[in-house]
């Protein structure tokens, strides 16, 4: 792995883990699913704008038209849009460690329908990391955690392990910016509905949320995103998704500096085990060198 890919893979995971704490401060003063469809919306004309003055087309091929769709689906509609509305009661800091599980369900997924062995390693890293999930749930759920907004974090986190394993797919044969813009105009497209059928908008206007909503849109949504695509490109899906390792102590620490979330002792030795649990599910997957 070059220092170039390195860069972009703290690039990455800091802009990803940010994502948490800026959602948070937008579902405070707009209606999460209309303020996420605009997001996307706003994002996915950038993209495809800026992709099509670079000369990409939407000649994509049959794998990235899936990827697309998938990616859309999953991620952007179905984890984006779940976490939002979940957001409203449940802190950014929670949020971010549920959805930094998803290379462990990665693992696991890979291990019990795809038929991918797992090294002791790989192993010892799944159990970490349930062991820590459990820790920081049980302290959370004693403390009196919205139970409702805890369950849309989990599904939308399984929704999340789903897109990425249809990444790959969508991240081979170029046009990787226009990938980006049109995935994002799926999760716009497919998030509208609900959001016109169930929400008001009742918008509560301030420096804040327009410094928020600026920043998700151009940094966690369009910028992380290309910078993933362009990471999968270059290492590969296994080794980009170490860099996932860092999201939840990333996650936590930008919640507490910036919304003044408080972290019991439980949940920063949670933080830690899944952390590590992650860097081992990760580095169970490289290929073994012989020198």
């Amino acid at each position: 792995m070059d220092i170039k890919a390195i860069l972009m893979g703290l690039a990455f995971a800091a802009m990803w883990s940010s994502a948490f704490t800026s959602a948070r401060i937008i579902v405070e003063f707009a209606p999460p699913l209309t303020a996420l469809a605009c997001r996307f919306l706003v994002s996915g004309v950038i993209g495809v704008m800026i992709a099509k003055a670079l000369g990409q087309t939407m000649q994509l091929s049959r794998r990235q038209w899936i990827g697309v769709l998938v990616f859309g689906v999953c991620q952007n509609a179905l984890y984006l849009g779940l976490n939002f509305v979940a957001m409203q009661t449940v802190e950014a800091s929670l949020a971010a460690i549920i959805a930094s599980t998803m290379p462990l369900l990665v693992g696991l997924a890979g291990w019990l329908f795809m038929g991918q062995r797992m090294r002791p390693l790989g192993t010892a890293g799944l159990v970490a990391g349930i062991i820590g999930v459990t820790l920081i749930m049980g302290a959370r759920l004693d403390g009196g955690v919205d139970v409702y907004g805890l369950t849309l974090l989990v599904i939308g986190v399984v929704s999340l392990t789903i897109a990425t394993l249809a990444v790959l797919g969508a991240s081979s044969g170029g046009n990787v910016l226009m990938i980006v813009g049109l995935q994002m105009l799926v999760g716009s497209a497919l998030l509208w509905g609900p959001a016109l059928a169930f929400e008001t908008f009742d918008v509560t206007w301030n420096w804040q949320l327009i410094v928020a909503f600026i920043y998700t849109t151009l940094v966690p949504g369009l910028l992380a995103t290309w910078v993933w695509f362009l990471l999968v490109g270059r290492i590969g899906a296994v080794k980009a998704s170490t860099f996932h390792f860092l999201n939840p102590f990333l996650g936590v620490a930008i919640a507490a500096v910036l919304l003044g979330e408080k972290l019991g002792a439980m949940d920063l030795i949670g933080v830690v085990i899944i952390a590590g649990g992650i860097l081992a599910v990760q580095l169970s997957k490289q290929p073994v060198t012989n020198h």
